[in-house]
């Protein structure tokens, strides 16, 4: 079991390692004790264009990271999951860096939700909602949420939650127009009474 999942992340890692760092770019998985797979270490092997195969300790902060993007996407795409949660792994990245993980990212995204922790401002862009932490009140967290999708892609009709927000509101205005009916009938008549009351002053009192 351990042997053919190995296999596969294998071979996912040789592509997207040249997807993210160019056709000229090389990468390996070897196993450190082939004769026991199991305890074995994995040993990671790079060759970014230009530079010589070696190990990933030896590469820049920004090409490790593309390094574990690039295996990190090759395991998940022999399992993949609902949901991901990435913490800060564009960081390290340059611009041009941050295009690529960008790229790569929307290959998955119509099978999983992923949520991104970051400061970049590239990768907060091409998010559908955004959440952040605002301090309005010295000493007082508020969480704030953004959507960032325009209004002709979302649905013209409300979403449960909507109705839900808004019948309270509807239901007050509901009651507003029937209390003021009822205050209108109850002028009109007060007015009539009051008409008779003078008409009946006004005339001539009358002896039967």
């Amino acid at each position: 079991m351990f042997s053919e999942t190995f296999t596969l992340v294998r071979g996912f890692f040789h592509e997207n390692f040249k997807e993210l760092f160019g056709p000229q770019a090389k990468a390996d998985l070897m196993l450190v004790d082939e004769s026991d797979p199991l305890e074995s270490g994995i040993e990671i092997i790079a060759k970014p264009p230009g530079k010589k195969l070696q190990t990933i300790s030896l590469l820049s902060g920004g090409e490790r990271s593309m390094t574990a993007v690039a295996l990190l996407f090759s395991i998940y795409q022999v399992k993949p999951s609902p949901f991901c949660v990435l913490d800060e792994l564009d960081a390290p990245l340059d611009e041009t860096n941050i295009g690529r993980f960008l790229k790569m990212l929307d290959k998955f995204i119509d099978n999983s939700q992923f949520i991104i922790v970051t400061h970049n401002k590239r990768t907060m862009s091409r998010a559908d909602v955004i959440y952040g932490v605002t301090m309005q009140e010295f000493g007082i967290s508020k969480p704030v949420g953004v959507r960032m999708t325009t209004e002709d892609t979302r649905t013209s009709e409300k979403t449960a939650q909507e109705i839900a927000l808004d019948a309270p509101n509807q239901q007050n205005s509901q009651d507003d127009d029937e209390s003021g009916i009822i205050h209108e009938n109850l002028d009109e008549e007060q007015e009539r009474l009051t008409a008779i009351e003078e008409q009946e002053e006004q005339s001539p009192a009358v002896l039967v």
